[in-house]
């Protein structure tokens, strides 16, 4: 059995044992690492009364196309050498684990480990450390210098984005240069990385200044670049951009229906729907005729406002012109319906999808499962799970996300570890959505045991915690009054270069000022300093 499962049965023992305990056990029990010297430890440690904020959503559902990826690695890797890679990637692993003062640190700290490297190894450690760039850029370096060894395209391209998502970006642009020098090795894969971490960080105009440079890099300046730098803008709420450099190169390079659809539901998205019905017509004018995607978009934007009468009238007219709606718009006036309460209406939906010969894939049954779940319909949820399969569709990642976050959000603590593990007994690897319901789970819970070994269980899937999910476990820790752990996530956070947000800064400031933790407040303020100096 893959050994981090063992983990989660330990922690099923557990809550097995203790049913309704909600303190830790012991002082002499180790279940999370080391506190700094620096906590002062509060007295309170009852656990908070259950929070109800939902903050489970599923992801946007215009994107499943483009967000369905295969996992195409080979499932028949020779035992022997797994066994000797996971044995690398731990004892790599422990050594990055040190706060190191810089990348230049970690290389000193991993001359002669002993570890053979391999384009394998070199994927996995980069993503187990994906939001932590000191120790991954300082592995890169390491690796790079070995005998023997090359970097991959792949290999460079994972680094860019890691420097991209962590706003190192002169980092970044030495290294896409780096490649450069290597020749051949910058392609449109890298571009889009550096296009969409500029974008991400509201550097729209940095995006298409990259853009507009790409070809002394050796990329082409084509439909699908231009589509993809538009793409980025739009999904860091800047249609506006994306517009402009619509209107830039609309005369240089080739438009095509992608094009259109982009900027619709960019317009869609910013809810300038005269703008949105502006750009169809457009799409008309030079010869296209909108399709299943662009109305989509306009139905998706009309279930937002909740404009019912408007979905239809479109539904209707996709019909009327040949455009039939498919499994993707179905499901969006479904989940709508559904998230307004409208239950009966959702499967109606159900009804009249099965009706035009439209069959549901997983995406559907998970935001079926969702409404259902939400409705408090837990036994119907459960029956659509275990018939889905049946029907053709097998759970994946969003599916099994939804039922974890359903038996968490009722607290329902061993059903929730125990779909994590049928999860990966499943082979659907977890994802950090998969997580997020269960550590908030377990803050509210006071289940510190638990939290501890999900918290391993997550780095043995190479998942790497980021703001947001540092943020829910000070949040959580400090409502269920555990601000000892909160601070020692907090320091954590800092030490990653990551930025806390205002909120969570704020929080624990109040919760320790409440507790009178003088010394621990200082440090939090000097963290956050430093912080907002490195960002």
């Amino acid at each position: 059995m893959y050994k981090g499962n063992n983990l989660l049965l330990n922690a099923l023992h557990y809550l097995s044992l203790n049913p309704f305990c909600t303190t830790t056990g012991s002082p002499t029990t180790a279940e999370s690492p080391e506190l700094p010297d620096w906590v002062k430890f509060s007295q309170n440690n009852n656990p908070a009364g259950s929070d109800s904020d939902d903050d489970f959503v599923i992801p946007k559902l215009a994107y499943w196309a483009e967000n369905q990826k295969h996992d195409h690695r080979s499932k028949v890797d020779g035992y022997v050498l797994k066994e000797t890679i996971d044995s690398d990637i731990d004892k790599i692993s422990e050594l990055l684990k040190f706060r190191h003062s810089s990348a230049d640190a970690v290389v000193q700290a991993l001359g002669g480990c002993g570890v053979s490297v391999s384009e394998s190894l070199v994927e996995q450690v980069l993503k187990r450390f994906s939001n932590d760039w000191i120790p991954a850029f300082g592995f890169f370096k390491w690796a790079k210098a070995q005998t023997g060894y090359r970097h991959s395209m792949n290999s460079y391209n994972s680094m860019v984005d890691i420097l991209g998502k962590l706003k190192k970006f002169d980092l970044m642009w030495e290294l896409v240069e780096e490649m450069d020098r290597l020749g051949g090795y910058v392609s449109l894969a890298t571009m889009t990385k550096v296009m969409r971490r500029l974008a991400r960080a509201s550097r729209w105009k940095d995006a298409i200044e990259a853009f507009r440079g790409m070809e002394r890099f050796g990329v082409k300046k084509d439909t699908l670049a231009m589509n993809t730098l538009m793409d980025a803008l739009v999904k860091e709420n800047s249609v506006e951009h994306a517009n402009d450099v619509f209107v830039e190169f609309k005369d240089s390079i080739l438009l095509n229906p992608h094009t259109f659809n982009v900027l619709i539901h960019g317009w869609c998205k910013a809810r300038k729907m005269d703008n949105a019905l502006k750009s169809m017509a457009e799409m008309k004018e030079h010869g296209f005729c909108p399709d299943v995607i662009s109305y989509t978009s306009i139905v998706e934007a009309y279930c937002r406002e909740k404009d019912f009468r408007k979905v239809n009238s479109v539904l209707n007219e996709m019909e009327e012109k040949g455009c039939p709606p498919n499994v993707v718009t179905y499901t969006i006036v479904m989940h709508a319906l559904g998230k307004g309460k409208e239950i009966s209406k959702a499967l109606e939906v159900y009804e009249k999808m099965k009706g035009s010969s439209c069959v549901p894939d997983t995406s559907f049954y998970s935001s079926l499962i969702y409404i259902l779940s939400k409705a408090g319909r837990l036994k119907d949820a459960r029956d659509v799970f275990e018939d889905m399969t049946k029907q053709g569709a097998i759970p994946d990642v969003l599916t099994y996300n939804t039922m974890i976050s359903a038996a968490c959000m009722h607290s329902q603590e061993e059903d929730a570890l125990k779909l994590l593990l049928k999860m990966e007994e499943s082979s659907c690897k977890p994802d950090l959505n998969t997580y997020s319901p269960l550590l908030k789970m377990c803050c509210r819970n006071n289940r510190m045991k638990v939290l501890s070994a999900l918290l391993n269980h997550m780095f043995k899937n190479d998942i790497s915690l980021e703001v947001g999910t540092y943020s829910l476990l000070v949040h959580g820790l400090c409502k269920s009054g555990k601000l000892e752990h909160a601070c020692l996530f907090f320091e954590e956070m800092v030490s990653k270069g990551l930025v806390p947000k205002d909120c969570t800064h704020k929080l624990l400031l109040k919760e320790l000022e409440k507790k009178s933790m003088v010394e621990a407040k200082e440090r939090v303020e000097k963290l956050m300093s430093q912080a907002r100096q490195q960002g």
